[in-house]
C-alpha cells in the first residue's frame, strides 16, 4: 500500500475513533438529574424508570428524556434516549435566553407515560402508550386561560382521529361552542421521533 494510501486510511480510522470519542462524551455530559419517575409500563407488575437530566456544561441547557424498563433480574435497560422532545432551557433562537418555561414533566399513570407541559400559558398533556417497544402518542389534552372567566380546552383522541374544542367559564360546568372535528392521522407518532415543536403543532 502507499504511503499517501495509509495516511488516508489512518486518518478515516482516526476521525471515526474521535467521532465515536465525542459523540461518548457528549452522553456524558447530561449528568444533572432533573426528574427520576418510576412506574409500570409494559405491565410486568415491575417499576419501569424514567429519568431527565441536564447537561450542565452546554451554556443552552439541553435535556434527554430516558426511558428504561425493568429486568427479569431486576436490571434496567434502556429503550429510548431523545434529546429532541424537550426544548434547550436557554435555546440558540433566543440569543441565549431562557425560553420562558417550565421543564416538562413526566408521571406514569394507568401504565402509559404522561408528558405535562406549561408553555406560553398553554397548559398540555400528551399521552403515550408502548405498543412493540414504541411509545405511541394517543392522546392530547390542552387548556388556556383568558385571564379573566373563561378557559379554552382542547382534546385530541388520535385513536378516535377526533379533535374536541370547547371554552367554560370558572366555577361553572356548561360548556361552550363546543366543536367537534375529524383530523387526518395516517400513523401514530413515536416519542423518539418527536420533537418539542411537534408537539406544539398540534
Amino acid at each position: 500500500m502507499k504511503k499517501s494510501s495509509l495516511y488516508i486510511v489512518l486518518f478515516l480510522l482516526l476521525s471515526t475513533v474521535n467521532a465515536y470519542s465525542q459523540k461518548t462524551a457528549d452522553k456524558e455530559n447530561f449528568t444533572f438529574q432533573v426528574q427520576n419517575e418510576e412506574g409500570d409500563l409494559n405491565k410486568d407488575k415491575c417499576n419501569d424508570k424514567v429519568v431527565v437530566e441536564m447537561d450542565l456544561k452546554d451554556e443552552t441547557r439541553p435535556l434527554k428524556l430516558q426511558i428504561f424498563h425493568s429486568q427479569p433480574d431486576k436490571k434496567l435497560q434502556l429503550v429510548i434516549s431523545s434529546t429532541k422532545i424537550i426544548e434547550s432551557e436557554y435555546p440558540t433562537y433566543k440569543k441565549r435566553e431562557h425560553n420562558g418555561n417550565n421543564i416538562p414533566y413526566f408521571i406514569i399513570e394507568d401504565g402509559n407515560l404522561k408528558m405535562l407541559t406549561n408553555i406560553n400559558n398553554r397548559k398540555s398533556s400528551y399521552e403515550f402508550r408502548l405498543k412493540q417497544n414504541n411509545f405511541e402518542l394517543i392522546k392530547i389534552s390542552r387548556v388556556s386561560w383568558d385571564g379573566k372567566n373563561t378557559t379554552s380546552e382542547t382534546e385530541i383522541d388520535l385513536l378516535a382521529k377526533t379533535k374536541l374544542e370547547f371554552q367554560q367559564e370558572l366555577g361553572s360546568d356548561k360548556i361552550l361552542n363546543k366543536k367537534t372535528q375529524k383530523i387526518k392521522i395516517n400513523a401514530l407518532p413515536k416519542i423518539h421521533n418527536l420533537s418539542f415543536s411537534d408537539l406544539e403543532k398540534y
